[in-house]
């Protein structure tokens, strides 16, 4: 039985090999999608454009101002003359936000009277106003506090000291930069559309040449012909698992917190249901075209909707979230965060392993039994 599984595996290496054009996909894609996907997916916003209207025009509201622009996080772009340019600017997209100040902020201020700032936001993005305004909100709040610390060291013949400091700490992804959270997903749909796309062909293009009777009258079973089959393309993907982590690290900077054993297996559990997904795929499908259609279709948009990879399956319908339980990359992502950000034990992600073999088992039985029916070939 060994014999016959290295002699399959073998013959799928050879003709790998022979295709030039295809092993510069094979390696060089994966890379240039995470490398491209990585800088092109992030929630974070830089450089938000701003018009302010400042009616107020004193010392604080100038200083306000300034701080803001020097936030680094929003861009003055023009100084506007009343909410009627202001409100023309949002239509046309010139501006993200408008910051109007209105008169008598410093005198109400000083007379410990609340003080009004208003900013209006564009709100066509919902995803992106929420950010602005988390932002807005942020920047709001320390410069109040370093204002109202500088007016009482002012007034005070005493030093006061907070007799409460509230220090924020984020555990993990101290920096918040969402690129570190996408890069493990990105792997995961990487990974799942070329594993099984890869995989899928292969089987099929036996039966396109004929090949696959020469096997069927040969001693080779069913289960011997798929693990035959998904050796080598078990160690391409696992070598390009490996490339796209390097990648990762040299253009992201992320590294792998955990143990890179734990890293190995959680990849190779995940690199069998993903193979053995193609595997099936092959029974079904009678062309290499249709086997490629299905795979992307059974790959790629189960990963992006319901895996977490981008939209939290927490938030989602609950028949939704029952769909994203037959999902492989949505074990793998909790696998990746785990180990490349947070760095955990290996008891954290152990169950998630184990769904993902047993994904594979089943699909590894089904599609033996459908390949010993002659109909299925």
């Amino acid at each position: 039985m060994i014999r016959r599984i290295i002699q399959i595996s073998l013959k799928e290496v050879l003709q790998i090999s022979r295709d030039k054009r295809s092993l510069l996909i094979i390696f060089a894609l994966p890379v240039f999608l995470l490398i491209m996907f990585g800088y092109a997916v992030t929630l974070d916003i830089n450089d938000i454009t701003l018009g302010v209207l400042d009616r107020d025009n004193t010392g604080l509201s100038r200083e306000f101002v300034s701080s803001l622009d020097a936030s680094g996080y929003f861009t003055v772009v023009t100084r506007l003359e009343d909410e009627r340019e202001a409100d023309e600017l949002l239509n046309r997209g010139m501006i993200q936000c408008a910051v109007v100040i209105p008169s008598g902020l410093e005198s109400d201020f000083v007379r410990k009277e609340n003080a009004r700032i208003q900013f209006l936001i564009d709100g066509m993005d919902a995803s992106t106003a929420s950010v602005i305004q988390s932002y807005v909100a942020a920047a709001v709040q320390s410069f109040s506090q370093r204002v109202v610390a500088d007016f009482i060291a002012v007034r005070s013949p005493v030093r006061i000291e907070n007799p409460l400091n509230v220090e924020t700490q984020f555990w993990y992804n101290k920096n918040l930069d969402t690129t570190q959270f996408f890069i493990p997903g990105l792997v995961a749909m990487i990974l799942i559309v070329i594993s099984v796309i890869l995989v899928s062909i292969s089987l099929v293009r036996e039966k396109e040449l004929g090949t696959i009777e020469q096997i069927k009258v040969s001693p080779v079973g069913s289960l011997e012909l798929i693990i035959g089959k998904i050796i080598p393309y078990l160690i391409v993907s696992l070598i390009i698992a490996a490339s796209m982590v390097l990648m990762g690290y040299v253009f992201f900077g992320v590294t792998v917190k955990g143990s890179y054993l734990h890293l190995f297996l959680g990849t190779s559990c995940y690199l069998l249901a993903t193979l053995s997904m193609g595997i099936f795929i092959s029974t079904v499908a009678d062309s290499q075209q249709v086997a490629f259609q299905i795979s992307q279709i059974a790959s790629q948009l189960p990963t992006v909707i319901l895996s977490g990879f981008i939209f939290p399956i927490e938030s989602m319908p609950r028949a939704i979230q029952l769909l994203s339980y037959v999902t492989p990359s949505k074990y793998f992502i909790v696998i990746l965060r785990d180990i490349m950000i947070k760095g955990t034990p290996f008891s954290t992600f152990a169950d998630q392993m184990l769904y993902l073999l047993i994904f594979a088992g089943i699909l590894i039985t089904v599609s033996t039994v459908r390949i010993r029916r002659s109909s299925a070939l």
